[in-house]
């Protein structure tokens, strides 16, 4: 038996495996902002967004070393999801803005964001909701130093309570 086998947190070890897995699923996460923002401003189709990040922005060869190790199937899952329920996701979205602010006024990263953490809400239930409200507020970080990330946080917070209220209640 060896080291890692025995202890989950050598080097190598299932807590090593499990942390490997949680960096590969936050980098599938912002790269699926990234391919929605490029479908958004680029007007591209989903097909080519997938397959360009599979080609390019994934694995050893990637041009940007940012969401080279992200997983690839949770990654299509988000893009292919975010899509196909757009208006189911945008609605609660647009609702959830301060007053005046329209889900087509923000900024488009911002867009991207809230819709991939709303996909995740409501189509991810072995997700749970804080950890999926954590993991888009860290994608905002990585794009905004200002207020914007706690806006992220706000707005996926209450939608988050509303979505699965279960999760919120008190134990």
């Amino acid at each position: 038996m060896s080291a890692a086998t025995e202890n989950p947190a050598a080097p190598g070890g299932l807590a090593a495996l499990a942390g490997a897995s949680e960096a590969r699923r936050s980098q599938a996460r912002l790269a699926a902002v990234q391919a929605l923002y490029q479908m958004d401003l680029a007007a591209t189709d989903i097909s080519a967004v997938i397959a360009e990040f599979a080609a390019h922005r994934f694995g050893e060869a990637a041009d940007d070393q940012t969401v080279a190790d992200a997983d690839p199937v949770l990654f299509e899952e988000i893009v292919r999801g975010t899509v196909a329920r757009q208006l189911e996701i945008d609605p609660p979205l647009d609702a959830q803005l301060a007053a005046g602010w329209r889900l087509n006024r923000i900024d488009a990263i911002i867009r991207a964001t809230l819709r991939c953490a709303m996909f995740e809400l409501i189509a991810r239930p072995t997700a749970p909701a804080k950890a999926v409200i954590n993991e888009y507020v860290e994608v905002a970080k990585a794009f905004f130093e200002g207020d914007e990330p706690k806006v992220v946080n706000a707005v996926l917070d209450a939608l988050a309570r509303k979505t699965r209220p279960v999760e919120f209640t008190a134990k």
